[in-house]
C-alpha cells in the first residue's frame, strides 16, 4: 500500500491548494446559481434555499465522521488505508482539517495527513498544515514534526507567521528552546510579514532562557528591520543583563529607548540601579535618578533604598545620608527595611552615632523598630567601647516591647569575653536560660574562647568536656580553640590528646587542627613529630591549605633545614595550591639567612611576575639581608621601589643602609640583575 513504501513527505506550495477548494467546491457552485437567479425570491423559496444551502456543509462533516470512525477503530495499517478508501469519500481541506482537528492522536494524525496528500487532486493548505501541528506540538511528537517540516520545505510550501507562531510557542513549552530559535531564524529567512510583536515574543524567551548573546544579535537584526521593542520587552531585556553584568549593551538600550521616547518600567530602573550600585559606581546611579525624574517615571521606595545601600557599601556616608533626607523630604512611608541599610551600613563602618541620629528620626515618626536594628546599634556601640551606650539601647529596648533577642545576648557575651569580664558572661548565660534563650554553639564557642584567652585551661578543658559535649555543641571549632591554648602554652601533651579524643567523639580534625599541632610541636623542637602529623594529615586526606604550608616553611628555615623548606614550597606549588606573601617572606627570609641571595632574589622576582604583592615585611627582610651580605647599591635599588610603593624603613635598618652608602660610596658590585627585572 501506499504508506508501506513512503519514506518522505513532499507538500505542495500553500498557494493553490485553498483557492483551487474555493473555487471548485460544492458551496462555491451554489453561490454562483445564487448570484444569477436574481432577488426575487418569496420567503418559502428563501427557506428552501437556505435548506440546500446547509446540505455541502453537512455532507463535508458526515464524511469527516465517517472519516474518524475507520480512524478510531484502530490503529493505522494497510488495512485501515483499505477502509478510507472504500468510503470513496471526494476529499477537501475542509473535511481533512476537520479530522485532524478531532484526534487525539499525533501518531495516528501523521499517517492520515500523507494518506490525504497522496490522493488525486489533493492538496494540504494553510488550514491542514497547522492543525498537524498543533497537535504534534501538543503530543511533544518532535521526531514526526522534523519529517513534516522537512517535506513543507521540500515543496517550496509558504508557511503563514501564524504557523511559525504556534510552532515557536509550542517549542517554547516543551522546553526545546533551540529548536523554536531554529524556527524563528526559518520565519525571518521565509520572507513572511512579521511584526513588532514576533520580536517582542521572541526576545521574551531569550531573556527567560538567559540566551543574552543570542538576544543581542537578533536585538541588531531586529533594528535594522526597523522594528522596535515595548518598554515592557525593554524593561524584561535590561534586567536580564543586569543579571549577568553586561552594563555595556544594557546602556546601548537605554541610548535607543531615548531616541524613539520608550521609558523602562520603575522595576527595571530599580535592577539596573542594584546593578550599578553593587560595581561602585554612584556617579551614574545619580544620573540614572535623575533621568529618571525627568521622563516621568517617578522613583519608589525600593529605588532610594536601593541608592542608598550602594552608598554604604562604597563607604560614601554623606552621599547615603543626603539621600534618606531626600527620600524624608519626598513624603515616602519609611519603613525597617529601607532605614536598615542605612543603619546597618554606618554601623559597619563605625559611624554608629549617625545610626543612632537615623533611629531617633525613625521612633519620632513612630516606626516600630525590630530586633535586627535595635542588635545592629547595640553591636555598634559595643564595638566603640561604649558598651554604658549599648546597655541604656538594651534597656530602651525592651521598654519599647521589644525584647533581646539570642543575637543581643551574643553582641554583648561577645563583649564580656573580648574585656575578660568571664564572671559577667556567666551570668548573662544563666539570665538567657532563664529568660527562655536558649545559647547557641556560638555562645558556647565565644565563652570557651574567652576562658582560653584569659590562660583559664583547665576550666575551658572542662566547660568543653563537662557541658559543651554533653549539649552536643561540641565542634572542631571547639577543639581547635582549646588545642590552639595548650600549643601556646607548650602543654602539647594535653593537646595530643584532645586531638585524640576527637576521633572518639567523631568530630573530623581538619586543616587548622593540623597546622595548631605542628606549629606547637616545632616551637618545643620536636620536628619529627610536626614531619609525622603533615604526613598523618595527608594520609586522613585532610587537605592541607597554605597556612599548614607556611608553618612548615617557616620552621624549616628557621632551623635551618632550607632545602626541608623550598621542598614544601614548591611541593606546594605542585598541587595548585598558590602560596602567599607569608610563604615568601618565610622562604625569602630563610634563603637570605643562609647567605643564598641570588636564590632569594629570583624568588622575589617570582612573587612579583605572579602577582602578590610585596609589603612592608618584605620589603624589610629583602634591605636587611642585602645589607648583611654586603649587596649595598642593590639594598638601594630594593629601598627606592619600597618608597614608590608608599612604604619607609624603620631607624635603626634606615641607619645601617645610610652608613653601608658612605662606607661603599664609590664600589660598584657585579649584580647579575637588570634594573628592568627589579621593577618588575
Amino acid at each position: 500500500m501506499f504508506l508501506a513504501s513512503r519514506c518522505n513527505v513532499h507538500l505542495p506550495a500553500t498557494g493553490c491548494c485553498f483557492s483551487r477548494f474555493v473555487s471548485s467546491s460544492p458551496i462555491s457552485l451554489f453561490n454562483a446559481r445564487l448570484a444569477s437567479a436574481g432577488r426575487g425570491f418569496a420567503s418559502e423559496s428563501r427557506n428552501k434555499l437556505s435548506a440546500m444551502f446547509k446540505s455541502p456543509t453537512h455532507a463535508f462533516l458526515e464524511s469527516s465522521c465517517r472519516l474518524r470512525r475507520v480512524l478510531e477503530s484502530s490503529k493505522w495499517s494497510e488495512s485501515t488505508e483499505m477502509e478510507l478508501q472504500k468510503l470513496n469519500i471526494e476529499l477537501n481541506t475542509y473535511i481533512v482539517n476537520q479530522v485532524l482537528k478531532s484526534l487525539s492522536d499525533s501518531y495516528m494524525a501523521y499517517p492520515f495527513y500523507l494518506w490525504a496528500e497522496s490522493q488525486p487532486g489533493f492538496q494540504h493548505d494553510h488550514f491542514t498544515i497547522k492543525a498537524m501541528i498543533s497537535l504534534m506540538l501538543k503530543d511533544q511528537n518532535f521526531g514526526i514534526f522534523s519529517e513534516v517540516l522537512t517535506g513543507i520545505r521540500l515543496k517550496g510550501h509558504s508557511l503563514h507567521r501564524s504557523i511559525y507562531r504556534i510552532t515557536i510557542s509550542g517549542c517554547v513549552r516543551s522546553g526545546q528552546i533551540k529548536f523554536a530559535i531554529r524556527t524563528f531564524e526559518a520565519m525571518i529567512a521565509s520572507g513572511c510579514r512579521m511584526f513588532d510583536v514576533d520580536f517582542n515574543r521572541f526576545m521574551g524567551v531569550l531573556v527567560r532562557n538567559k540566551c543574552f548573546d543570542l538576544a543581542e544579535k537578533y536585538y541588531y537584526r531586529m533594528i535594522s528591520k526597523g522594528f522596535s521593542l515595548s518598554s515592557f520587552t525593554y524593561s524584561r531585556l535590561i534586567c536580564g543583563l543586569c543579571q549577568v553584568n553586561n552594563l555595556l549593551f544594557v546602556e546601548k538600550l537605554w541610548r535607543d529607548m531615548e531616541k524613539i521616547g520608550c521609558v523602562p518600567d520603575i522595576w527595571a530602573y530599580n535592577i539596573y540601579l542594584n546593578c550599578l550600585c553593587k560595581q561602585k559606581k554612584m556617579e551614574d546611579s545619580l544620573d540614572v535618578l535623575q533621568s529618571m525624574i525627568q521622563k516621568g517615571r517617578e522613583p519608589d521606595v525600593v529605588t532610594y533604598t536601593t541608592i542608598i545601600n550602594g552608598f554604604c557599601n562604597a563607604r560614601h556616608f554623606t552621599a547615603a545620608l543626603d539621600i534618606w533626607d531626600e527620600m524624608l523630604k519626598r513624603g515616602f512611608k519609611i519603613d525597617v527595611i529601607n532605614c536598615g541599610a542605612l543603619i546597618f551600613g554606618l554601623c559597619n563602618d563605625g559611624k554608629v552615632d549617625e545610626a543612632y541620629e537615623v533611629m531617633l528620626q525613625m521612633i519620632k515618626m513612630n516606626i516600630e523598630l525590630n530586633a535586627h536594628l535595635y542588635n545592629a546599634i547595640i553591636c555598634g556601640f559595643c564595638r566603640a567601647g561604649r558598651f554604658d551606650k549599648a546597655q541604656v539601647i538594651v534597656s530602651f529596648m525592651q521598654r519599647n516591647g521589644c525584647k533581646p533577642d539570642l543575637v543581643t545576648c551574643n553582641i554583648l557575651l561577645n563583649h564580656y569575653c573580648d574585656r575578660f569580664m568571664l564572671n559577667e558572661a556567666g551570668k548573662l548565660m544563666r539570665r538567657m536560660a532563664m529568660s527562655g534563650i536558649s545559647p547557641d554553639r556560638y555562645s558556647y564557642n565565644k565563652l570557651l574562647k574567652g576562658l582560653c584567652k584569659a590562660n583559664q585551661l583547665d576550666k575551658a578543658y572542662a566547660f568543653i568536656t563537662n557541658y559543651m559535649e554533653v549539649k552536643g555543641l561540641c565542634d572542631a571549632v571547639s577543639c581547635n580553640t582549646v588545642i590552639n591554648a595548650f600549643c601556646k602554652v607548650g602543654k602539647m601533651g594535653t593537646a595530643t590528646k584532645l586531638f585524640e579524643e576527637m576521633g572518639h567523639k567523631g568530630i573530623y580534625a581538619d586543616a587548622i587542627t593540623y597546622s595548631t599541632l605542628i606549629n606547637g610541636f616545632f616551637k618545643i623542637g620536636d620536628a619529627v613529630r610536626a614531619h609525622e602529623l603533615f604526613h598523618q594529615m595527608l594520609k586522613g586526606r585532610v587537605v592541607p591549605t597554605v597556612s599548614v604550608y607556611n608553618v612548615m616553611v617557616h620552621h624549616l628555615c628557621k632551623i635551618g633545614d632550607i632545602e626541608g623548606a623550598r621542598r614544601f614550597f614548591f611541593g606546594m606549588i605542585e598541587k595548585r595550591i598558590s602560596p602567599d606573601i607569608v610563604s615568601y617572606c618565610s622562604l625569602i627570609n630563610g634563603l637570605l639567612k643562609g647567605s643564598r641571595i641570588n636564590e632569594a632574589m629570583k624568588l622575589y622576582d617570582d612573587m612579583c611576575k605572579n602577582g602578590v604583592t610585596p609589603d612592608e615585611v618584605t620589603y624589610k627582610l629583602l634591605i636587611g639581608g642585602l645589607l648583611k651580605g654586603g649587596k649595598f647599591i642593590l639594598a638601594c635599588r630594593i629601598w627606592d621601589q619600597m618608597m614608590e610603593k608608599g612604604f619607609t624603613l624603620d631607624r635603626a635598618i634606615s641607619e645601617r643602609l645610610i652608613a653601608a652608602i658612605k662606607y661603599k660610596d664609590t664600589n660598584r658590585e657585579g649584580i647579575g640583575y637588570s634594573i628592568c627585572e627589579l621593577n618588575n
